[in-house]
């Protein structure tokens, strides 16, 4: 069989100024690296210390972050979810395989998706904020958020088994301490992580964030999705 040889990251040399600035402007800031991955990996223990958990999963997306876990949990049947709320939450329920169920309830930085512990906590980011007992508990990067990265999302929990699926979960299912080659690719996973300029971006954000921040958004701030016909046939 003919050898496959495998580049190092990154794939290919990018002419300096073609490449984003963030990974050289994180080295400089202090974080030094030597894989970009490293970067992800910085800012996922930075988010874990900060909100107060053990592990912190970063991903490409809120959205994806809550259709991961309840994949994670095998999620079937109904699932509640505040009626107003911002659109991709139910439909990510039902890309899981579920069935929405709408309820009129005020809420503010953070709510579950009942009956399972998972916690939209897209416009809430706080010192502090993981709400524990091994729920897995979704954020949100998205420009108009407490940490505005432009996109991308962390999944917190206290939870290891977990906290290891996700982590292939988000990536094609790929062992990344393999050599591409020789990984056997056990699970079949989501094209879901979060580049190491994104993370990079994180870390500086996050080196000028207060301790303290309120909430940016709730029910207020959503148009009744119940309402909507798309949902209706549900």
């Amino acid at each position: 069989m003919k050898k496959i040889n495998y580049n190092t990251w990154p794939v290919g040399k990018l002419p300096k100024e073609t490449q984003r600035p963030e990974l050289d402007d994180v080295h400089t800031a202090g974080y030094p690296w030597e894989d970009p991955r490293e970067v992800v990996d910085m800012l996922e223990k930075k988010i874990a210390t900060y909100a107060g958990a053990k592990y912190a999963i970063a991903v490409d997306s809120c959205s994806n972050g809550l259709f991961l876990a309840l994949k994670y949990l095998e999620a079937t049947g109904q699932i509640t979810i505040p009626s107003r709320t911002y659109v991709s939450v139910p439909m990510q329920i039902l890309h899981a395989g579920c069935d929405v169920k709408f309820e009129d309830i005020e809420w503010e930085g953070i709510y579950q998706l009942k009956p399972y512990p998972v916690y939209d906590g897209a416009v809430r980011f706080t010192e502090g904020m993981y709400v524990g007992n091994n729920a897995l508990h979704v954020l949100s990067f998205q420009i108009k958020k407490r940490l505005p990265i432009g996109r991308g999302g962390a999944i917190l929990t206290d939870d290891e088994r977990a906290y290891k699926w996700l982590l292939k979960a988000r990536h094609d299912g790929r062992e990344l301490d393999v050599d591409y080659p020789d990984d056997e690719f056990e699970m079949v996973g989501w094209h879901m992580y979060m580049p190491p300029e994104d993370a990079a971006r994180g870390i500086l954000l996050m080196d000028e964030l207060p301790e303290v921040n309120s909430d940016t958004g709730g029910s207020n701030n959503y148009s009744d999705l119940s309402e909507k016909e798309i949902f209706k046939n549900g």
